[in-house]
């Protein structure tokens, strides 16, 4: 009942209704006869770039743990370099960086004859997985540098008693060190995943086609322009508002997971 009265506060019944307001209006005053013919492709499109963003999250994340880990409590000689690959990439564009891995590294792979005969040349010859590596190493560079922070806030009276009682460094890190970072850098990923999730259009310069370069190529095609924008704004809301709803879901959870048992 609780969640329903703060639903039904005047504030956002009005801008309920204005939503539906102009909904209907570009419904029924706009040209939306190009639609049928690029479902299907807008829906690949979509897919594109909901798995695009889930998998460049995940392995990013892999990545982040491990880098933010190395310098919090690392020797010198993994923190530096974890240091640097951080400083690399939060410095330079993601753009650059698509670039140079589908330019530069993509055009090394065809140079070797092992490569081109190899099972993974079909793989290697498309542009999403190079894609899928920028996206992956922006995103392990920005969240290394939250998780270096995440890892430092843990009380360490907490480590320090951990191994006064002889628990091993491992099970440290699972069960005390690891779950207390995580949890303290929840509501900072939530914002770094709907930053990643706008990040997504820019491969479309290497010719994957995802949501937005479905939407260029309908506008280029028909030269409509500000439907095919206003229906992709659409999709990137209703993916942030899914975003934002599940690392909500995941912070309620939270209080529940410290408990024992």
């Amino acid at each position: 009942m609780t969640a329903m009265r703060d639903w039904l506060q005047p504030h956002r019944i009005f801008l309920f209704i204005l939503g539906l307001v102009i909904v209907a209006w570009c419904a029924t005053t706009m040209r939306w006869d190009w639609l049928p013919k690029y479902a299907p492709l807008m829906a690949e499109g979509i897919w594109r770039t909901i798995w695009l963003l889930v998998l460049s999250v995940f392995f990013g994340m892999l990545l982040a743990i491990p880098l933010g880990l190395a310098q919090a409590a690392g020797p010198w000689y993994l923190a530096t370099p974890a240091r640097v690959f951080c400083t690399v990439i939060r410095g330079t564009p993601l753009l650059l960086q698509i670039w140079l891995l589908y330019y530069g590294l993509g055009s090394l792979f065809p140079q070797f004859p092992w490569i081109r005969q190899s099972d993974l040349w079909p793989i290697l010859r498309q542009a999403w997985p190079y894609a899928l590596l920028a996206l992956t190493l922006s995103y392990a560079g920005y969240e290394g540098e939250v998780m270096r922070g995440a890892f430092k806030s843990v009380p360490r009276g907490q480590l320090e008693a951990a191994r006064a009682m002889g628990m091993p460094r491992h099970k440290i890190l699972s069960r005390i060190w690891l779950p207390q970072a995580f949890r303290a850098v929840l509501p900072t990923l939530g914002g770094e995943t709907v930053l990643q999730m706008k990040a997504t259009p820019l491969v479309a310069t290497i010719t994957v086609v995802e949501i937005y370069a479905v939407a260029s190529r309908v506008r280029q095609d028909t030269f409509i322009v500000y439907e095919p924008l206003l229906l992709l704004a659409l999709v990137y809301l209703c993916l942030a508002g899914a975003i934002v709803f599940l690392f909500r879901q995941i912070e309620k959870r939270g209080p529940q997971m410290r408990r024992p048992g």
